[in-house]
């Protein structure tokens, strides 16, 4: 009888420990971030996965995922100032969202995690802002109405550099 009870107690043991260990392990969907934060090694702050799945360790490391749903961004620039201190609008629609590639996955991890959606709408709408504000005061307004890929490109380029950074 007593050697039951000892083999029930392990084997209860052994079923509670197993489970406990398959909840720990978390799978990342397609169209999101996993980020296991913690302890994670390597000196980083967060360690980021797409496409994979990471084992949690309890009491060490917790997790969050972080949306990779692009978010569409409507920035009418009113007032900006060319390089002629000509006034200009420019009405524009910007389409962004967080990179799987390594580096930025890890920065947007950093700044955005915990954030709600329409704080990170905030903050790239204030980034897209500066930086358009910034190519059209670099800019005559010649260049701006005839040489609109020029315009465009300048625009996409700050735009991608600094939303890497501060994203």
């Amino acid at each position: 009888m007593f050697t039951i009870v000892i083999v029930a107690l392990i084997g209860l043991f052994v079923f509670v420990l197993i489970s406990s260990m398959l909840r720990r392990y978390k799978r990342c969907p397609s169209d999101r971030i996993l980020v296991v934060y913690g302890k994670v090694g390597g000196g980083g702050s967060a360690k980021c996965i797409h496409g994979g799945a990471a084992f949690i360790w309890p009491v060490f490391q917790d997790y969050a995922f972080m949306d990779l749903t692009p978010i569409s961004i409507e920035v009418n620039l009113t007032n900006a100032l060319s390089k002629q201190n000509i006034r200009v609008d420019v009405p524009s629609k910007f389409t962004v969202g967080i990179s799987t590639d390594t580096g930025v996955m890890e920065n947007a991890a950093e700044r955005l995690l915990g954030l709600q959606r329409q704080d990170v709408h905030a903050l790239a709408h204030d980034i897209i802002v500066g930086q358009m504000r910034l190519v059209v005061a670099m800019m005559d307004i010649e260049e701006i109405n005839t040489n609109r890929d020029k315009f465009l490109l300048n625009v996409s380029h700050n735009v991608e550099v600094e939303l890497k950074r501060s994203v």
